[in-house]
């Protein structure tokens, strides 16, 4: 039995209780615990894909990237956190992130090579909140892969239709670029990826 804890809650307590080996994922939404629901079917599918084909460029570039299986992001005010559906971290600047080797907790942007997001029904998150999140804490290079096409018309026009979003941090900021079909994605930490979005959008068929 988990007990619940009074909220809001810090991060710091959130870590405390979040509990080990659970069936359940748990994010922190502005001091607020919230149950995520575990990829199933299609969207778990395609979430092992992009994990599969990111590590195999990894290992035939000889990149100085991981993937890890357990990862979270502490937003950069620490009322928030997130488990990315993939996230590739680097080796090189990882050690200086002081909370990685006990706690699995990214608290440095740069941290981060790369964050990872699969759209399902509550889309809002992807394209707002974590979007400013990863952004603010300066996460080099975030995806938006919306395989259904069920975000917003001003994210992915109209008509809807699946598109995956890369967005690179320029001065701060993110700049992005949309890959639907035969569209080969590029992408600023994977130079070499032969990826087309419709072969993402395809994982698991």
């Amino acid at each position: 039995m988990i007990q619940a804890l009074q909220q809001p809650v810090t991060f710091d307590e959130f870590i405390a209780w979040y509990p080990e080996n659970s069936d359940t994922r748990y994010e922190l939404r502005n001091g607020v615990i919230v149950e995520m629901p575990k990829p199933r079917g299609k969207h778990s599918d395609v979430e092992g894909f992009l994990s599969g084909s990111l590590f195999v460029e990894i290992s035939q570039s000889q990149l100085p990237y991981f993937i890890p299986k357990e990862c979270v992001i502490r937003s950069e005010d620490a009322e928030s956190s997130y488990e990315p559906d993939v996230i590739v971290l680097n080796r090189h600047t990882i050690d200086a992130d002081p909370r990685w080797a006990k706690e699995s907790v990214i608290t440095k942007g740069q941290s981060a090579v790369l964050a990872i997001e699969v759209v399902s029904t509550n889309w809002r998150d992807d394209y707002h909140k974590k979007f400013a999140d990863y952004e603010a804490l300066g996460i080099a290079e975030y995806w938006i892969v919306d395989y259904l096409g069920l975000g917003g018309r001003q994210f992915i026009g109209s008509p809807k239709q699946p598109t995956l979003s890369v967005y690179e941090l320029v001065e701060g900021e993110y700049e992005g670029q949309q890959f639907r079909g035969s569209d080969r994605i590029v992408s600023p930490a994977f130079p070499n990826l032969t990826l087309t979005a419709e072969q993402v959008f395809a994982a698991g068929i």
